[in-house]
């Protein structure tokens, strides 16, 4: 039987409340052979699946861990939400630090992705956003777990391992996209030739990408000084645009 069977039955059987006696007598099974199914010591048969797909109202994809979604539906592009279209955030005083971060991030990883889909490496592609899937994986779940009575049945990694699996999947990841654009001969990696390499400057960036730099100026300028270093020496007019949404870049010196 599918490893995820038995933990997502536990789970939607908790998350409506229900005790192991009441589903197995709805069921017409016994106790006993409803807590083996829970803990994955019995296979049950494909009727079963069936009959317990139909009493939570979800799909059996989803009861095999095929999709995330209850109803069966597999995640496509276009389902994909426009971060365009979202309804105008709210900028009370209380949520106004959040909604600037968000603003940060989302303008930086739009840059980031757009430098990757000219690159056209895929392997580099891949790595840069398991790294930043498991950062986004382990932030939400420090904040998903910090209400105990949070059930934690959607994640197949325990509460108490998660972080050092996630720390060790960005260390991976970040190996890997460096040996990628390593210009030493490492066997293995789908190399990123040197004329793929993307040519970068501040001036550069600053034209190709008006609406988004200053975020990622700010960002950078942000994550240094938290990391000790002295603020940039930056004309204020890198993270200002004028109304032509044109940006002019001066020298950038930095001091240590």
């Amino acid at each position: 039987m599918n490893e995820n069977f038995p933990r997502i039955i536990a789970l939607l059987r908790k998350e409506r409340g229900l005790s192991q006696k009441k589903i197995a007598k709805d069921l017409g099974v016994s106790q006993a052979l409803l807590s083996h199914y829970e803990r994955g010591i019995r296979e049950c048969s494909l009727n079963f699946i069936v009959k317990i797909a139909d009493y939570y109202d979800v799909s059996c994809d989803y009861l095999l861990g095929r999709s995330p979604d209850k109803t069966g539906k597999t995640l496509k592009m276009e389902d994909l939400p426009d971060t365009d279209s979202v309804k105008k955030e709210n900028t009370s005083i209380g949520s106004l630090l959040p909604v600037l971060n968000k603003k940060l991030l989302v303008s930086s990883l739009v840059i980031i992705f757009d430098i990757l889909q000219k690159v056209k490496n895929k392997s580099l592609t891949n790595e840069i956003s398991s790294y930043l899937m498991a950062s986004v994986y382990k932030m939400f779940r420090i904040i998903y777990s910090s209400n105990n009575e949070n059930p934690q049945g959607m994640f197949s990694v325990s509460r108490h391992i998660y972080k050092g699996f996630s720390d060790s999947l960005e260390s991976i990841s970040e190996i890997k996209a460096n040996c990628i654009v390593s210009e030493s001969k490492l066997e293995g990696f789908d190399k990123l030739p040197c004329h793929q390499r993307p040519k970068l400057s501040p001036e550069i960036i600053s034209k190709e990408y008006p609406l988004f730099a200053p975020s990622l100026y700010n960002l950078i300028q942000s994550t240094e000084a938290k990391m000790g270093a002295k603020k940039l020496k930056l004309s204020s007019s890198l993270f200002s645009a004028g109304p032509s949404q044109k940006i002019h870049y001066k020298e950038i010196k930095r001091e240590y």
